[in-house]
């Protein structure tokens, strides 16, 4: 896990929530003041973000962990997630921002692992895709993975994808986008290509895209994209996957579905902080 990003993440929320004049938690308590409280699941789901959750409390300091299971496990109504003590300013500063984190990190796991299941004996992977929160692309893509998905490109370092603007920038000829990437890039990086016709699953083919993408077709459209592409390119479909339209696309003999849902429309897992006691 790669804590500088994180830490810059996690100090950045600490410092908006102005976690240094907590003026309720310093009006109530005295620095010296302990005391113990609970991380409790209100709802089912799939917990991520332990780690995040406990670095959040080593930033603050003077604060323990106990954690009563393990990330990615599902975890229970009314079930104890961990043990917490220490510092009671810092616990009681903390505890929004912490909950945050791991709330929305448990839901995209969540959403991820009920579309996974979906999948289930047909090979295909579930994949997110950039559409993720201004800088919480990291911690979010890592909530994919906990949940089952697998991570499309991270940025656009990665490797090419043509859209529909890529295509238009280039005279409206897909074929001289892709060898535009091709001669200006090492044979390495893969180049994708967003399709939204069987004319262009043709032109795209020919062009010898690696990675050929289905965007926003119905099932009959791509099962005739397939045949044309007939091996010669990963086929992965796109464009508005939630669990109903994998539940419809799931027969169909594509490597990959990836879904902008998993990052940008899921809820949050309900976690709480509940039975404070001082020492």
């Amino acid at each position: 896990m790669n804590f500088l990003l994180i830490d810059k993440v996690i100090k950045d929320a600490l410092l908006e929530d102005a976690v240094i004049d907590d003026i309720t938690t310093n009006s109530i308590l005295d620095a010296e003041a302990v005391c113990e409280v609970d991380l409790i699941a209100k709802e089912e789901g799939v917990i991520c973000g332990l780690e995040i959750f406990k670095r959040t409390f080593d930033i603050l300091g003077g604060v323990e962990i106990q954690f009563m299971t393990t990330e990615g496990s599902v975890v229970k109504p009314k079930e104890i997630i961990a043990k917490i003590s220490g510092t009671a300013k810092n616990i009681l500063s903390g505890e929004r921002v912490a909950l945050n984190l791991i709330q929305r990190m448990s839901g995209i796991a969540t959403k991820t692992n009920k579309m996974v299941k979906i999948l289930d004996g047909t090979g295909i992977k579930l994949m997110d895709t950039r559409k993720t929160t201004p800088n919480l692309r990291y911690l979010e893509k890592y909530s994919v993975k906990v949940g089952g998905g697998n991570n499309h490109r991270y940025n656009l370092m990665d490797m090419a994808m043509i859209k529909d603007n890529h295509i238009m920038a280039a005279g409206g000829s897909l074929t001289k986008a892709v060898l535009a990437v091709r001669n200006n890039h090492p044979f390495v990086k893969k180049i994708e290509v967003e399709t939204e016709s069987l004319d262009q699953v043709r032109e795209a083919v020919e062009a010898g895209a690696d990675i050929i993408m289905l965007d926003n077709m119905n099932v009959e459209t791509m099962g005739k994209a397939i045949e044309i592409i007939d091996g010669k390119a990963i086929v992965e479909i796109s464009g508005n996957v939630d669990e109903a339209r994998i539940t419809e696309i799931r027969g169909l003999k594509v490597d990959y579905i990836s879904s902008g849902a998993l990052t940008h429309s899921y809820r949050s897992l309900d976690i709480s902080m509940k039975n404070l006691k001082l020492k």
